[in-house]
């Protein structure tokens, strides 16, 4: 049963993630901090942390992050988050109910990175400290083979970005990864981009494209660690990719999910029909949303070691 009224949070982070961009463009009325920390409460008030979570402040070879562990954790089980926000917002805070309630489903425990957002730091800073996070991962003693991949939106996008980084940097891979609604695909190209602007709720292509030239700075949008469509991803393991099918980045999540069949990684895609960007936040008032969050756990935990 619905518990939360969809169709208003959806007009609300739309309104406020175009609150973020013009700030970050320098043409809001509001200062940047002031959106950003009004983003974080929005999130936390609609989304709270739930029970039987602890969350820490760390500090992964000088990337702050954020640790969330369930009661129940399996010794040596890990996740790492991305969270979304277009790179120009969102930090760990906010996202504690997602990454909680992963948290709890998976009995890992969840470091999210606090990546550096633009424009105070552009292209590459968010991967770079996400690739950063992941070595301080391992340098722990987490064994790769019980590392999954996470994010949603620009952090879905990094989920397979990352991944592209950490092999060319001759890290080990971790287990799989997951990738939610992402933003793959910064040269906003696919036929969704198109038809379904102004069907998505929460999306539009004009503010995908003033935020991709805040993020970008002077790197080109087919630049392929920002647009993963563009990467080479032989070698990558196994990736699940969610998108809604009311998403304008549908197309390009696809494209995706063909990128990476046409290099060999065992790819799978699930098409929500009806559902906006990143239902997944929904989990506990919307069915669909619990529905995927089960699915992304499950995925995960057919590519960990039994617990």
């Amino acid at each position: 049963m619905v518990t939360i009224d969809v169709p208003a949070f959806y007009r609300d982070w739309a309104a406020r993630s175009g609150d973020v961009i013009d700030a970050a463009a320098g043409r809001g009325p509001d200062s940047l901090e002031d959106v950003r920390l009004a983003y974080r409460r929005f999130f936390q008030d609609c989304f709270p942390a739930p029970d039987g979570v602890t969350f820490t402040p760390v500090y992964a070879d000088g990337v702050a992050a954020e640790s969330a562990v369930p009661a129940d954790a399996v010794p040596g089980r890990h996740l790492v988050y991305l969270h979304g926000g277009a790179y120009l917002v969102g930090d760990p805070p906010g996202y504690r109910g997602l990454t909680g309630e992963f948290a709890r489903r998976l009995r890992a425990r969840v470091l999210v990175p606090d990546y550096r957002l633009a424009p105070e730091a552009v292209f590459p800073a968010a991967l770079d400290d996400a690739v950063r996070a992941y070595r301080w991962l391992l340098e722990q003693g987490a064994a790769p083979e019980n590392v999954v991949f996470a994010g949603d939106s620009a952090g879905g996008a990094m989920a397979v970005s990352v991944l592209v980084a950490a092999r060319d940097q001759g890290l080990p891979l971790p287990a799989a990864s997951i990738a939610v609604s992402p933003w793959a695909n910064l040269e906003h190209t696919g036929a969704t981009m198109f038809t379904l602007d102004g069907v998505d709720p929460s999306v539009n292509r004009a503010g995908l494209r003033r935020a991709a030239d805040v993020f970008l700075g002077s790197a080109p949008p087919n630049s392929p660690p920002a647009s993963p469509v563009f990467a080479d991803t032989r070698g990558l393991p196994p990736v699940l990719i969610q998108v809604g099918g009311h998403e304008v980045m549908l197309s390009d999540a696809v494209r995706l999910a063909a990128k990476l069949a046409e290099d060999a990684v065992a790819v799978r895609l699930d098409v929500a029909p009806g559902m906006g960007h990143v239902w997944h936040l929904l989990a506990s008032h919307l069915p669909a949303a619990d529905r995927a969050v089960a699915d992304a756990v499950a995925f995960a935990e057919a590519h960990l070691p039994a617990a």
